[in-house]
């Protein structure tokens, strides 16, 4: 389908490129001419047109109407046209007051990060919290409820938070249950599920012995997650979007939004694989992705490899401005990084101590 561009058909795409995105209206061989002061004439931007759609890279609505960009096109211009750009400093440092503005917490960061990537980008956005790449225990809390029934609250190293009611064989006092937690937290501090299981054989409680078990199968879940929370934020500037007009064409890029089976399998064949890394662009559902086939999606992985990672990015209209779109993923991405890497440096130093 695609093949080697001229200079002069790569300048003409990159234009056509920029005039949809802004008009979203078919662009003309004259148009061009005359909007950006081209120095050859329109007849032979008409024949560079008619080389760009024999190939794929565009499409004509209509035999006498002008040329919309293709799936094609767009990919060729986000690898080989677009190069590597930054936001305006004004809009970084706007951006940064916001966060750092905030409470050191990693949820309202998550928040703030979706409010951001949606309303800079213009797009639906969404942001999973922070999962640790290996569950480790960080801290555990057992609260009756009543009878045999007992919350347990358990905190990842990361921050990932885990609640699950357990019965247990007979009811148990508060004062025994904190006491057992006590004891958990010491022992069992940064230890992976298998460590914790083998602490197991070690310990002649029953009680001590139930709880780490439980807590073993629950960080062993935690482990075949791929993300804990979704936040997502400008549904609304989808549906604004005149790609969306037609009711089954929002609904179905929507509902995949919105349907977490389906976005952890996205983001599983994506940027959350491990040897992913960088800004993933992904246009017109790529053949895989039936629902997305009139969206884009830019996403990009955060946080401290090795350690806990996840995922943050936007949907929008395949005519998108994609240079401004990714600067803006990539800034908000490697911006979360450094604080979730702050963060969790100052919290090991703590401990330590």
């Amino acid at each position: 389908m695609s093949k080697d561009l001229t200079e002069r058909q790569k300048l003409i795409l990159a234009l056509v490129i920029r005039d949809y995105v802004d008009n979203v209206k078919p662009v003309g061989s004259e148009r061009l001419v005359e909007q950006y002061g081209l120095k050859f004439s329109s007849a032979t931007v008409r024949n560079e047109i008619a080389v760009l759609v024999e190939h794929g890279y565009l499409h004509k609505p209509h035999k006498m109407a002008g040329s919309v960009p293709t799936e094609v096109g767009y990919r060729y211009f986000v690898s080989q046209l677009m190069g590597r750009t930054r936001l305006p400093s004004e809009t970084r440092r706007t951006i940064q007051h916001q966060f750092y503005q905030a409470r050191s917490d990693i949820d309202e960061w998550m928040q703030l990060a979706a409010s951001v990537l949606a309303r800079q980008a213009r797009a639906a956005s969404l942001v999973t919290s922070l999962h640790p790449v290996h569950a480790r225990l960080k801290h555990v809390e057992l609260i009756a409820i009543r009878g045999r029934q007992v919350l347990m609250v358990l905190v990842l190293e990361g921050g990932e938070i885990r609640q699950q009611i357990l019965k247990l064989g007979e009811p148990v006092p508060q004062q025994r249950l904190s006491v057992v937690a006590r004891w958990i937290n010491e022992v069992g501090a940064q230890k992976d599920a298998e460590a914790l299981g083998a602490l197991m054989s070690k310990v002649s409680d029953d009680l001590q012995r139930d709880v780490l078990k439980l807590i073993s199968a629950e960080m062993q879940r935690s482990d075949s997650l791929l993300a804990g929370d979704i936040y997502r934020d400008g549904l609304a500037n989808v549906l604004a979007e005149p790609e969306f007009a037609e009711p089954g064409v929002a609904h179905r890029a929507l509902q995949f939004w919105e349907e977490r089976s389906q976005l952890e399998e996205l983001l599983s064949q994506t940027v959350l694989m491990p040897e992913t890394s960088g800004v993933h662009v992904l246009i017109g559902g790529e053949g895989t992705w039936e629902d997305l086939s009139d969206c884009a999606v830019i996403l990009s992985r955060y946080g401290v490899p090795g350690v806990a990672t996840g995922a943050l990015g936007v949907l929008g209209p395949t005519r998108m401005p994609y240079a401004q779109t990714i600067s803006t993923v990539r800034f908000v991405a490697n911006l979360l990084s450094e604080l979730v890497g702050d963060t969790l440096s100052d919290e090991r130093y703590v401990e330590d101590l």
